[in-house]
């Protein structure tokens, strides 16, 4: 007994022949499934914003996460923590910021909530700790406000100084 196949197309055309249960990882694949029903084996379904660099990565953590328990949306607490990373997810998200940034793009579009989880904790570890100025440094971002204007923002954000 063989399991389903779908066919995705990443962005640049390139087709992926996946498991139809890992695929259902994508709350956005699973719906198109259930409305193609049983027309949706071997299906080729289009991923215009997914690249096939990024594609591959996202279905290489949803094998590795096949089995993983669903995670209840009400888990308030899961969401603010940032140090429950596994060994798994942190050696597969040491990758550049551009990577890093399309794979939480594409677990966005994907609706993949595991994997938009750990690569947003992934990124506010990056910003754990620093200042806005090495925040900027890390990330290559310009400050593009003035010195008045940042001595504004500071004033109007006093109580977050004083901690």
């Amino acid at each position: 007994c063989r399991m389903p196949i779908i066919r995705l197309e990443s962005s640049d055309k390139e087709i992926f022949d996946t498991d139809q249960e890992i695929a259902k990882c994508s709350e956005t694949i699973r719906t198109v499934l259930e409305d193609l029903g049983d027309e949706s084996d071997n299906s080729v379904l289009p991923l215009p914003k997914v690249n096939s660099m990024i594609l591959k990565k996202v279905l290489l953590w949803a094998t590795h996460h096949k089995d993983d328990p669903q995670v209840a949306e009400e888990d308030e607490n899961n969401e603010s923590r940032t140090d429950d990373i596994s060994s798994w997810d942190a050696d597969f998200l040491n990758v550049d910021q551009g990577t890093l940034f399309e794979l939480i793009l594409a677990a966005n579009y994907l609706n993949i909530q595991g994997l938009l989880d750990v690569t947003c904790k992934t990124v506010a570890n990056m910003i754990r700790g620093k200042t806005p100025q090495e925040i900027r440094d890390t990330f290559a971002i310009q400050n593009d406000f003035s010195p008045q204007e940042e001595e504004k923002v500071r004033m109007e954000n006093e109580w977050y100084w004083e901690r």
